[in-house]
Parts: structure tokens; C-alpha cells; sequence
């Protein structure tokens, strides 16, 4: 499929303090659109300046959330160069989620490529700023004007940047999270393994009850026993008990991050045992009474690492620590260190923009 490409006649003005740029407020000057039609296929791709879209009200994604996303990241080494993260990994997860929301499947490597275009035209958006980085959204959605319930048929597929600043306003450094024993995320079975945006819709009244309290995070427990540990907001969550570095399973309602991929392999490879298994809230507290917890850390694209100082379970909290822990601290700055180009890859895991 060809790629149109219409520049802007209006640049927007970028942002010259990073402290001020938060966090997907600002957008570029351009993003990537591209539709689905039955019998024709994805079609008209291109790259256009930013713009609103025009919808029908009765799109199905406003009705019945029909909609899939990614997130991820370019950022800009010291020599300028402008390199992503393991992108092939996210268009893989995109097209699952995809499948999971029976939304069309598209041509990944079409889609990689349309990316890299997208990131080189506006590479003068990626700051340069430690701990700054240019956010890429891809989403795809139902355009489909129907009010009842059916089968996809139309659907548009949008990429937008957005430079950012550290996801984290005061560093690394630890958090207090609260154990929601209430609401839950997901559901083995259920749309838990996708990024879809119900699932983070279903997560906003804990969110706000963790808030409300002081929390910085919620740590949400399976759909069925409300025991056993899954996420910790919207990233996965370790913790390394006794040596060994324990993670939830992916029984299908954990979301497969690239970062919690990355760290296993990074762990693994310095020698640490990592078991990804069921973990209870009671397994975990015992291990910190019995001295045996050691850290613990979430890890997702848009913080790195975040470690967990302290969680609260039934009016009841556990301090783990209030400094960072040393495993959590070298997994963000490898990682970290591997992404802005300051370490070298042993894995393969950057893909340079080239230049057009």
C-alpha cells in the first residue's frame, strides 16, 4: 500500500521546558490515519498534519468500546540519533488486542514502517532533556454507524506523538500503593492480555479511592479468589522475595508487557532465578514479616521501573523500603541506559529512525 505524505503549512510551536510538557498533552505536527473498508481492506494511508476527526456520532467505538492501542516511545541518543524499543513487540501485542476485539488485523510490518516515517518527519519533536522521550500512540477503532450490536465491518487506524516528560513528576523513587480488594481489572477468558480501553475505563473508581487515600497506585488482585497479585496500576509488578525475583503468571487477564519481557531477560541473564507464577497477598505479606521481601518494583513503557515502598492491604500496611532497592535501581538504568543509547544492545531490542 502506497504512503501519501502532506506536510503541514502551519508548524505548531514546540515545547521549550520540558518540566512544563507532562505528560500526552502536547502533540506533534503530524500523525498517520489509515481505513478499513469490508471487501477493500485497509486503504488511503497516510501521513497529515494534525487534525480533529470527523465521526459520526454513531460510531461503534462510542457505544460498545470497539477500540484497541499501543504505547511506546522514541528517544533521541546523545548524538541525536532517534531510535525506538523493541517496536516489533508492540505491533505484535496491537494485533492481538486486535484480535481480541475482533477488529481487522493489518500488515505489522506496513504499520512499523509507517511509524518510523511518521517519528522521522517530526524527529525535531523528540527532546532532548534527561528523562524526556516522544510518546507514540497508535490506536485503531470501529467507525462502523450502527447502534446495535454486530460485527466490525469499518474501522480507521490513527498514530499520534506526543513529547513527554518523565511519567514520574518526582524521579525514582518509592511509591505507596494500595491493594484493591473490591473492584477488579480483569478476567481470565475476559479482555485482560489486550490493551483496550475499557479495561483501563474499569480501573478509573479504584483509582480514585487509592487517590483519595494518599495512594499512588492501586495493586489489583484476580477476578475469582481476589487473593492472587496481577498488575499495579497499569503496569506488571515484581518483587524479589528471598533472591529470587517472583512475577503473576500470564493466565490471560495480565497484560504481556515489553518491559516486563525486557526485565525478565535482563534478570536471567545477571543470574537472578525469576519464577512467574500465582503470588497471593497472603504469600507476600508473610514474606515481609518474614524478612524475606526484599524489593519490589511495577515496570511498564511509560514510567521504566517504579518501585513500591510500601502497600496497604484491609487497613493493614507493609513497608517494604523507603529507597530504592538495587535490583529495581539497575534494571531502570540498563534499561534506560539501552533506550537513549548510552549502553550498548546485546539484544537487538533498538530500531534506529532512519533519515528519509
Amino acid at each position: 500500500m502506497e504512503l501519501k505524505i502532506q506536510r503541514t503549512t502551519a508548524p505548531a510551536q514546540k515545547p521549550s521546558d520540558p518540566r512544563t510538557m507532562g505528560f500526552g498533552t502536547i502533540f506533534t505536527d503530524h500523525m498517520f490515519t489509515m481505513d478499513y473498508t469490508p471487501g477493500q481492506g485497509w486503504h488511503d494511508a497516510a501521513i497529515v498534519p494534525l487534525e480533529d476527526l470527523k465521526i459520526h456520532p454513531g460510531a461503534a467505538v462510542f457505544h460498545y468500546g470497539a477500540e484497541v492501542f499501543e504505547g511506546m516511545k522514541a528517544y533521541r541518543t546523545a548524538e541525536g540519533e532517534i531510535q525506538l524499543f523493541r517496536p516489533w513487540d508492540n505491533m505484535q501485542r496491537m494485533r492481538d488486542s486486535a484480535e481480541r476485539i475482533q477488529l481487522p488485523d493489518f500488515d505489522p510490518d506496513f504499520l512499523l514502517q509507517a511509524i518510523l516515517r511518521l517519528v522521522d518527519l517530526d524527529r525535531d519533536w523528540v527532546p532532548e532533556a534527561p528523562g524526556t522521550s516522544l510518546y507514540i500512540r497508535p490506536v485503531e477503532f470501529c467507525t462502523d454507524v450502527d447502534l446495535g450490536l454486530h460485527c466490525i465491518g469499518s474501522a480507521k487506524l490513527l498514530v499520534l506523538l506526543s513529547p513527554v516528560g518523565a511519567y514520574l513528576t518526582g524521579g525514582l523513587k518509592p511509591v505507596d500503593i494500595l491493594i484493591e480488594d473490591t473492584d477488579v481489572r480483569a478476567v481470565r477468558g475476559g479482555t485482560g492480555y489486550t490493551k483496550c480501553g475499557g479495561n483501563y475505563a474499569a480501573a478509573n473508581r479504584a483509582a480514585a479511592r487509592a487517590e483519595e487515600k494518599g495512594y499512588a497506585q492501586v495493586l489489583w488482585l484476580d477476578g475469582v479468589e481476589r487473593r492472587y497479585i496481577e498488575e499495579v496500576g497499569s503496569m506488571n509488578v515484581m518483587f524479589k522475595i528471598d533472591g529470587k525475583v517472583v512475577t503473576p503468571a500470564l493466565t490471560g487477564s495480565v497484560l504481556p508487557g515489553v518491559t516486563r519481557r525486557s526485565c525478565i531477560q535482563l534478570l536471567r541473564d545477571k543470574g537472578y532465578e525469576v519464577e512467574e507464577r500465582l503470588l497471593s497477598v497472603e504469600e507476600l505479606a508473610a514474606a515481609l514479616e518474614a524478612g524475606k521481601l526484599e524489593e519490589a518494583w511495577g515496570c511498564g513503557t511509560a514510567a521504566v521501573i517504579s518501585p513500591i515502598g510500601k502497600f496497604c492491604y484491609q487497613d493493614k500496611c507493609y513497608t517494604i523500603g523507603e529507597e530504592n532497592g538495587p535490583c529495581a535501581q539497575w534494571l531502570y538504568d540498563t534499561l534506560t541506559g539501552i533506550q537513549w543509547g548510552r549502553q550498548a544492545d546485546p539484544y537487538g531490542w533498538v530500531c534506529k529512525v532512519p533519515r528519509a
